[in-house]
């Protein structure tokens, strides 16, 4: 490839990803800051956020637990976040013994407890592990928030609520991902702790 397509390519990358992060941002600013809310009326109460996802969702997942636990912007008290992605033994026992779909559930089962968030990410909304760890979560009474993108519209019905991201390009969804969990980790540190 020459220079200026490199340049070209990079340009119409970004462009399609302000684009899509513009429509989310229209249309998605209230549902960030009810998924806030919730997430900080169960921090409150005691509650714990875990986090699940596949690959990049697993990235993502992970992202944003550490924005939770450690810090976002101000230096303050650690609030009680994990991903189940993190952990080699865990993962590759429970697949091992028991199937890769209940990676997570079983990490729920352990884990969970009624009143904590699931944060779910999945932008195919069709990965049998996520949906397995949903479908526990529920069942023990915890909130369950999704993350998805356009194809995912049996995921979003499993959720109490979801973010359906209005595209199907694997990389844009995850862009938008990242870019709503950081608005929530936003308000939930802002709520709890004051500041910005």
């Amino acid at each position: 490839m020459r220079k200026s397509e490199y340049k070209r390519g990079a340009t119409e990358a970004l462009d399609s990803s302000a684009l899509l992060l513009r429509e989310v941002a229209d249309s998605f600013s209230e549902w960030a800051g009810t998924a806030a809310r919730e997430i900080v009326l169960r921090l409150r109460k005691g509650a714990k956020v875990i986090c699940c996802g596949n690959g990049g969702s697993a990235a993502d997942a992970q992202h944003v637990a550490a924005e939770l636990s450690g810090k976002f912007y101000l230096n303050r008290r650690a609030l009680p976040a994990i991903a189940i992605t993190t952990n080699p033994s865990s993962v590759t026992a429970i697949s091992n013994d028991y199937g890769y779909e209940h990676v997570f559930s079983k990490q729920i089962e352990g884990l969970g407890r009624r009143g904590d968030v699931l944060l779910a990410f999945s932008t195919s909304g069709g990965s049998p592990n996520v949906l397995k760890a949903m479908s526990l979560a529920r069942k023990m009474g915890m909130f369950v928030i999704g993350f998805t993108g356009v194809k995912g519209g049996s995921f979003a019905r499993k959720c109490d609520m979801c973010l359906v991201v209005p595209s199907p390009d694997c990389p844009r969804i995850q862009e938008a991902h990242i870019a709503v969990g950081h608005s929530i980790c936003f308000l939930v540190e802002k709520a709890m702790f004051g500041g910005k």
